[in-house]
């Protein structure tokens, strides 16, 4: 069963709002066998232009599901990123079907902190504003593709399932994917 941890900025989140991001997104759990112990976490913000941005995250051990959508309708927010949300699902599962094996690995994990800003001795100041620290998962390059696709990234930092060895994909100007791989 999925936990909700459910934040508004720039809005109060009402039990209507509540109950409808945990109808809707709890419909996801029909995709997994065994129900994970996961959290939701469900991001809603409210700009000055009237528009509302909805953003999921939810962390399970074999992948993290991510989607965020802008409109002008909250609900209509809500109910297109469940429809990602379930294209990514779909597109996951078909691939470890097609590939017909089972993966065991550590999730992601993510801890993210702030850091201080840092200067060079050329004057140039490099604010580090996030740091993230990741368990790298064994995997392949094509599941590193497509879990890079699935978070929305154009790179993917992924332990080698062949070589043991820490290597990255990423998405290319002309839209195909590189690999570099590290000795």
């Amino acid at each position: 069963m999925l936990k909700f941890n459910i934040r508004g900025e720039n809005i109060e989140v009402t039990d209507a709002i509540r109950n409808y991001v945990e109808k809707k997104v709890s419909k996801l759990e029909r995709y997994f066998t065994n129900t994970p112990e996961a959290t939701a976490h469900v991001n809603l913000k409210v700009y000055s232009d009237k528009t509302a941005k909805v953003e999921v995250t939810i962390p399970l051990p074999y992948l993290v599901l991510r989607a965020e959508e802008t409109s002008p309708d909250m609900y209509a927010s809500i109910d297109l990123i469940v429809d990602k949300l379930e294209r990514q699902i779909r597109k996951y599962k078909t691939k470890i079907n097609r590939k017909s094996r089972e993966k065991t690995a550590k999730g992601l994990e993510f801890f993210v902190s702030e850091t201080q800003g840092v200067t060079e001795d050329n004057g140039v100041d490099l604010d580090i504003v996030r740091t993230k620290r990741l368990s790298l998962k064994p995997m392949d390059s094509e599941e590193a593709v497509l879990q890079m696709d699935m978070l929305g990234h154009n790179f993917f930092i992924f332990e080698d399932a062949e070589t043991n060895g820490t290597s990255i994909v990423y998405r290319r100007k002309d839209g195909k994917y590189g690999l570099i791989e590290t000795d």
